[in-house]
């Protein structure tokens, strides 16, 4: 499904996506390490120092909240750890405005042989365009970024970091020990704010456009052309199988209001669609989309395991029959039960 995903726009904005969203996360480093990249390759350059790709990445974790943690609380570190210099420098370094050289010092060393060699994996191979190369040895090191590199950043137009932000925000609460058992438990979409929240507790993590947009491509589900910014009016969040089936009193379906049956379109594709069931075009996509979502870590892929009881090795069966069952469903008008 992976190289479905790629296969389906062979683009390096999808091999970026698929680094993003899909790669597995035992920190959180390749989100400030992406957001690096993307500034450095907006300057123009084709080249930058070590040090300087360093103090951006420093530099994007020091201006994080710190709500949450960058690492599983359960992990132990010891005093020379990144993360503990960056606990340790945090507060000096908003001071002054800019990483301490403690700190970029601690960035030199630990990304080259930490997050800039995992940075391009994905299930045990490399995703299908590469975005930097580092040359040289030691702390006068050159990262080369590449023509794909610069070439998504060029074309993004923020869509990408806000992608990328949202991605880290669920990743962050998914290492909390507050709540990360209660994400084990789905996430649901809260209407009224547009964001994502942990059910369990109602605390709200990102918003659902930027936590979805890169599953589909950063297109609209009806017509395929670009969405654009995410936070404008002309993007709505659509329910592909109408929700109006929960209004009618009788429905004994699942909830249509979960991430599984929502998307992203142009509002005039949206109203254009109106109240009708999806075509089986748009069933076979909204299948493939939520194929992709399965492939990304937890939380997201937790919340369709439970939304539509598809797990094991032989979840994507299990989704396929749960939007056959749906489509039924909504196509007999009878709403019985799963």
């Amino acid at each position: 499904m992976l190289e479905q995903f790629y296969r389906s726009e062979p683009t390096a904005r999808t091999a970026w996506r698929q680094a993003i969203l899909m790669g597995a996360n035992v920190r959180t480093y390749k989100f400030p390490l992406g957001a690096a990249l993307l500034d450095m390759a907006r300057t123009g350059r084709d080249a930058v120092p070590l040090v300087d790709l360093a103090t951006a990445y420093a530099a994007q974790l020091v201006d994080r909240s710190g709500d949450f943690p960058q690492a599983p609380s359960s992990q132990s570190m010891g005093e020379q750890d990144f993360l503990a210099v960056l606990a340790r420098e945090r507060e000096e370094s908003r001071a002054a405005g800019r990483p301490t050289e403690a700190l970029v010092s601690a960035a030199v060393k630990s990304i080259p042989a930490m997050v800039m060699q995992k940075f391009h994996n994905l299930a045990g191979r490399e995703v299908a365009h590469r975005f930097y190369e580092l040359e040289g040895r030691g702390p006068t090191r050159i990262v080369r970024l590449t023509p794909s590199l610069r070439a998504v950043a060029d074309e993004s137009s923020g869509v990408l970091d806000d992608e990328l932000d949202a991605r880290w925000r669920i990743v962050e609460a998914s290492f909390d020990a507050g709540i990360g058992r209660s994400i084990m438990g789905g996430l649901k979409f809260e209407e009224a704010s547009g964001q994502l929240v942990v059910a369990a507790q109602r605390v709200a993590l990102t918003s659902l456009r930027a936590s979805i947009d890169g599953f589909q491509y950063g297109r609209c589900f009806y017509c395929r052309e670009p969405l654009g910014d995410l936070n404008g009016p002309h993007i709505h969040v659509d329910h592909v199988f109408p929700f109006k089936w929960m209004t009618t009193g009788s429905w004994k379906g699942p909830d249509l209001n979960g991430v599984w049956n929502l998307v992203l379109a142009h509002d005039s594709c949206n109203l254009k669609k109106s109240y009708r069931n999806p075509t089986d075009d748009e069933i076979r996509r909204l299948i493939a989309r939520n194929d992709a979502i399965a492939e990304s870590p937890v939380p997201l892929r937790r919340t369709l395991e439970i939304a539509m009881g598809a797990s094991g090795s032989d979840a994507a069966k299990k989704r396929h029959q749960f939007m056959t069952n749906v489509r039924n469903m909504t196509t007999t008008g009878h709403g019985a039960g799963l």
